[in-house]
């Protein structure tokens, strides 16, 4: 039976939270608002627009969101996707290619719009490992909801109790609990352990190479017999 592994891309497979931060702080700040950093950081990992509106005290369907949204992609490139593979978290690319060689099928869902996604993967050199890439725009509704894991799922064809999703937000743990998906949540990105572990991740580790041995354990076992149903709040089987 297929087995998949699902990813979030920012905070979880690469280290972009900070520069996202940074260059979104700029943005606003360069049309008038005045964010804390706090406010700024909840942004990173949901979409784009309502994270600027709400940051500029404005609708989504505002000029201002417009402008802001259009300076941020304009920006992305130079500012962001030009560290290429310095950008991927330690340990990625080689856990990447031990799940595919235990026979995992993997996707992304994110809530970036697809061309920031692609731009991204094929900027850190990983957009190979994937069989399906899912995004923001690709779905009636982004996260929290299970449309982009189910999608994700129905392009790999997978089925959830077989599969995975790995993810640094309690939002992409939403997510993958309404999908049915089992979760890994690392805290090594936004949210910390604590949040994970509240919002039901079933495994909680702390750095990339303990994602794949959660994940290459289970596929050992089977869904009934993994060790531990709670999350871990330091990373299982180290």
């Amino acid at each position: 039976m297929t087995t998949a592994t699902v990813f979030d891309i920012d905070g979880t497979l690469a280290n972009t939270p900070s520069a996202i931060a940074e260059l979104i702080e700029d943005v606003v700040r360069g049309l008038g608002a005045s964010p804390s950093r706090a406010q700024v950081l909840a942004t990173v990992g949901k979409p784009l627009e309502a994270s600027l509106a709400g940051l500029l005290g404005v609708s989504v369907d505002d000029g201002a969101t417009a402008e802001a949204a259009a300076r941020y992609r304009g920006r992305f490139a130079t500012d962001v996707l030009s560290q290429g593979p310095a950008l991927l978290l330690p340990g990625v690319p080689e856990g990447l290619d031990r799940l595919r060689s235990a026979g995992h099928l993997l996707g992304i869902a994110t809530s970036k719009i697809s061309s920031s996604a692609i731009a991204l993967l094929e900027a850190t050199g990983i957009l190979d490992r994937f069989d399906t890439v899912v995004c923001h725009d690709m779905v009636e509704r982004g996260k929290p909801h299970p449309d982009m894991a189910l999608r994700a799922l129905a392009d790999l064809g997978a089925t959830a109790p077989r599969s995975w999703y790995v993810g640094d937000t309690v939002t992409d743990m939403t997510m993958a609990r309404a999908a049915a998906l089992r979760t890994v949540g690392v805290s090594y990105g936004v949210d910390s352990a604590a949040a994970l572990t509240t919002a039901g991740a079933d495994h909680v580790v702390a750095d990339f190479p303990a994602v794949i041995r959660v994940l290459l354990h289970a596929t050992a076992g089977t869904p009934h017999d993994l060790p531990g149903t709670r999350p871990e709040p330091t990373g299982a089987l180290t």
